[in-house]
């Protein structure tokens, strides 16, 4: 399943207690893990990493707790654990109800690595993929109110801007933002929250767009601590929603942020996105797409030069405009 069915399970209370975490966003797998973990005054086992041995998890669901309280076993891992041993692990959670076991799965085999977690045996999968740039601002939007924060949708946006779309320096972010107590605007942003990587990425990618040097602004990130994958993927959000506009304003003649973002720009932002998403042709941005995926999975391998990767897909980006 994925994560809205999963939250009507928690919602209605009907929760498997044998679950695995997994799929593309660590960022909710971690949240979610930490959620499902907090039962009061359970005996808890965690195993992270290299940690995981079967026969003392299997005692641990095994038996029941001392003082009739729940077990809960927590393994967070990128490796995957045995399928026998999932089997035996579940089957020991459907004996023992008031008993729970959550497997955090970080690696990439989302393929199968749910097979022992399905209604037959009383567990459940759930699947959380990278939110959309909308799923980032409910997300956002909910914990801010959660926290009693006041914020519109354009000053979420500005903050998951100023953090690269991070959820996880986003959602952090709102623990200090809750000390004011006043209504959080973009200037507060921009004065309490710190977007360094962001601010000079943006720089970044509107030298390159503008066919201009880039060399400096892209040492410049490096050196201050940003990773070469963040830079193209803030490469592919940012031309992707150049793209969506010139699609938009192609079909329906004028621009619509609502339509196209699902929020509200200020009209001189609006006219900024559509005048920019009009410089290029929709052949120009298939091919600048096409340049930073395939440039995302080489740097993605083992063993390979990701800033001289980086360097070369911003140099074609550029012959590609």
């Amino acid at each position: 399943m994925y994560k809205k069915e999963f939250d009507q399970h928690i919602s209605n209370d009907t929760l498997s207690n044998a679950i695995i975490l997994f799929g593309e966003s660590h960022f909710f797998i971690d949240r979610y893990a930490k959620a499902l973990s907090d039962i009061e005054d359970a005996s808890k086992l965690a195993m992270y990493h290299d940690e995981y041995n079967f026969s003392t998890a299997f005692a641990h669901l095994s038996q029941g707790s001392l003082f009739g309280d729940a077990n809960l076993l927590l393994i967070k891992t990128e490796k995957k654990v045995p399928k026998a041993d999932l089997d035996k692990l579940v089957e020991a959670c459907r004996k023992n109800p008031t008993n729970r076991f959550i497997y955090a799965y970080y690696g990439s085999d989302h393929k199968t690595c749910d097979k022992s977690f399905t209604s037959k045996t009383g567990g459940m999968g759930v699947r959380f993929f990278d939110p959309t740039h909308g799923e980032s601002i409910a997300f956002i939007s909910q914990e801010a109110q959660k926290a009693g924060i006041k914020m519109d949708k354009y000053t979420i946006n500005h903050l998951l801007q100023a953090q690269n779309s991070d959820l996880f320096l986003a959602a952090s972010e709102l623990e200090k933002l809750k000390l004011f107590d006043k209504e959080i605007t973009t200037k507060d942003i921009d004065e309490f929250v710190y977007g360094l990587a962001h601010i000079t990425v943006e720089q970044l990618i509107n030298k390159v767009l503008m066919k201009q040097d880039f060399k400096e602004n892209l040492q410049r990130i490096l050196e201050a601590g940003e990773d070469e994958i963040r830079i193209i993927t803030a490469f592919t959000a940012f031309i992707t929603q150049l793209y969506l506009f010139n699609i938009y304003i192609r079909v329906n003649g004028a621009p619509n942020s609502l339509e196209i973002l699902g929020y509200n720009l200020p009209q001189f932002i609006l006219n900024e996105k559509a005048t920019f998403s009009l410089k290029f042709k929709p052949s120009a941005y298939k091919n600048m797409l096409d340049i930073l995926l395939s440039s995302e999975l080489k740097i993605k391998s083992s063993g390979v030069d990701k800033e001289a990767i980086l360097f070369s897909a911003l140099i074609k980006l550029q012959k590609a405009l």
